[in-house]
């Protein structure tokens, strides 16, 4: 299952479970995230390869099943970072299931140029890093994926400070655009490209250039403190442009806006839902 929509595996596992193990009544919300979800031989065996083609489908198994969450952390697993910057390993035993971005409705990817967001699709993936982004505490989290032999297995955890992040300089940016309202209004372009619903016509599509006078018709809902980040390439710190995608976990839904830096100021350029 991509984390935004069913994809063939993971709609077939969904079937398989409401025809085998639920009882004629019994209702399979489309969304329920429980170990239920997957069919009884994933928790003995292991995923079937194809779910372990995109990173995507993997981290939905991942996040939503303990057994399989275990199963793929290679313990004792090693953490770097932290207060005293020592680097310490947990065991099996210590961990505690992470549901990850699961519990909440959307996740993040921000990167430099549109080619990266095509590394989305790529079955050739061996490293992929999902970060766990604190502004309020100046804290990331980054847990490392690698996959080997076709399997994805977590690998690593790494602790550091918001400075020492690829896009710490944007992300300094970005919590003040999204938490402060004025702050905000003066980081809008003059005309701000535009794709998306009409907010005047439930049913029209609108495509063109909007003010920032009209801005509040048109904000998204955007995550304020904490966000999940999943980087699929490494990351640019000097990037002029930063592309920020969030994507709805059930919904399928799609929010990207583009950032500009010019003259050392970050801007908010495009809008695309």
């Amino acid at each position: 299952m991509r984390l935004t929509c069913l994809s063939a595996v993971a709609l077939l596992s969904l079937l398989a479970v409401a025809c085998s193990d639920k009882k004629q009544g019994d209702v399979v919300k489309a969304d329920e995230t429980t170990e239920e979800a997957l069919p009884e031989r994933f928790e003995n065996d292991d995923l079937p390869m194809a779910a372990d083609e995109l990173f995507d489908d993997f981290m939905y198994y991942f996040a939503s099943n303990e057994d399989l969450q275990r199963r793929r952390i290679d313990f004792p697993l090693k953490v770097q970072g932290g207060k005293d910057g020592k680097a310490t390993t947990i065991e099996e035993s210590q961990w505690q299931v992470d549901p990850f971005f699961m519990e909440g409705d959307e996740y993040t990817i921000i990167y430099d140029k549109p080619e990266q967001w095509e590394l989305v699709n790529d079955t050739t993936l061996n490293n992929v890093t999902v970060e766990k982004i604190l502004l309020s505490r100046d804290t990331v989290m980054q847990y490392l994926f690698e996959r080997t032999d076709g399997r994805w297995h977590m690998t690593g955890i790494r602790s550091q400070r918001l400075d020492d992040n690829a896009n710490a300089q944007f992300l300094k940016f970005y919590q003040k655009f999204a938490s402060d309202s004025l702050f905000q209004q003066n980081s809008l372009k003059e005309e701000i490209e535009f794709s998306g619903p009409d907010p005047d016509d439930d049913f029209a599509q609108m495509d063109g250039f909007i003010s920032p006078t009209s801005w509040d018709a048109f904000a998204p809902d955007i995550p304020r403190d904490s966000l999940y980040n999943i980087v699929y390439s490494s990351q640019d710190g000097k990037s002029k442009v930063k592309y920020f995608k969030i994507c709805g976990i059930s919904n399928g839904l799609q929010t990207e806006l583009v950032f500009e830096q010019a003259k050392g100021k970050w801007m908010l350029t495009k809008l695309t839902e």
